[in-house]
């Protein structure tokens, strides 16, 4: 737990946009894990691949169930006066761009998310990313240049005057 956590925070964290939701996710994590340790034990090299694809998965049904939750709420509220929450806490206008690229980020399908995040935030290699996501390593580059491609677009067009 100790050598894998703050990774495991910090990619739930680019997913979920909430520390506390990350920590919800990865403690949740580790109990699946502590429950698969019944099973046949995992080698170390698939451990690290497992803990990010678990993780994942987390943090994409929180994201779900957020979203459903808030459209739920939405339509209860119905009245134009009603304003929508503020966003926890107020990006520091120093890391506007950090800002823009993060809400960029999180605009993409979540498997172009994941590999993004696994191969910039993460420094997973291909090899480690094909293992975590079961993809095969050309899709996982496939994916990461369309991506990174799609990324570049709308901030492009994000920083336009």
């Amino acid at each position: 737990m100790t050598e894998h956590e703050n990774t495991l925070l910090r990619y739930a964290m680019r997913i979920v946009n909430s520390a506390t939701a990350a920590q919800d996710v990865v403690q949740n994590v580790f109990i699946k894990l502590v429950r698969a340790a019944e099973a046949p034990a995992m080698e170390s090299g698939q451990l690290k691949g497992w803990l990010y694809r678990v993780t994942h998965n987390e943090a994409v049904d929180y994201v779900r169930r957020e979203s459903r939750l808030q459209l739920l709420h939405a339509r209860r509220e119905a009245d134009p006066a009603f304003a929508a929450p503020e966003a926890a806490g107020d990006p520091d206008p120093h890391d506007e761009r950090i800002q823009l690229v993060l809400a960029e980020v999180r605009r993409l399908r979540p498997h172009e998310q994941q590999v993004i995040l696994l191969r910039l935030q993460e420094g997973l290699s291909y090899n480690e990313i094909s293992a975590v996501t079961g993809r095969s390593q050309g899709y996982v580059g496939n994916i990461l240049h369309h991506a990174v491609k799609k990324l570049s677009r709308r901030l492009a067009r994000a920083m336009m005057p």
